[in-house]
């Protein structure tokens, strides 16, 4: 194996793509190699030592395709540490706290793998990236009513903190002697 952590991501107007590129960031600022890719550019997972999914929250449920990339690598996932993240502007509404709503639609990921870690995280609500005309409407009228507001809401410490975390956990999931992450 090469060491490599991948970290891989679902995303339908780039605001995934955005928190995947800071978590390799973090990760290789810590002197892991990674690999960050969109899951359908994902042929192979066997090179990596430990992988990071995230996909964007729509509808209450991670993107078809990642549900799917899970589906056709869970053997290869289950023989490696795996952290899982999502992002979803349910959790940038103004009042109330939604964590723990939003960690529930990740249910059906967790019956596929095991996560060592997850990361819940805002993104940004660009209603003219909204694809159709009733939706662009109800977000138009939610952030009217204050429900929340249009905007980046991602919360670029609490990814970078969360990234940070992840080599320990990572390194946690191997017997104490078959760490594969040399930490520079």
């Amino acid at each position: 194996m090469s060491n490599t952590i991948l970290v891989t991501y679902a995303t339908r107007t780039g605001s995934t793509k955005g928190v995947a590129e800071a978590i390799g960031k973090t990760l290789s600022e810590s002197g892991t190699l990674v690999d960050v890719l969109p899951m359908q550019d994902v042929k192979d997972i066997a090179p990596y030592d430990a992988v990071v999914v995230g996909s964007a929250i729509r509808a209450a449920a991670w993107l078809p395709e990642a549900m799917e990339f899970v589906r056709t690598h869970r053997a290869a996932l289950a023989r490696r540490p795996v952290a899982i993240f999502a992002v979803c502007m349910t959790l940038a509404m103004k009042k109330g706290d939604y964590r723990n709503q939003v960690s529930q639609w990740l249910a059906p990921v967790r019956a596929l793998v095991n996560p060592v870690s997850e990361g819940l995280f805002a993104g940004i609500l660009d209603i003219s990236q909204v694809p159709t005309f009733s939706d662009r409407l109800k977000f138009r009228m939610s952030v009217m009513a204050g429900v929340w507001s249009e905007g980046d809401h991602r919360d670029w410490e609490a990814i970078r903190a969360w990234a940070a975390e992840l080599p320990a956990k990572l390194q946690r999931s191997n017997a104490p002697d078959e760490s594969p992450f040399t930490l520079r």
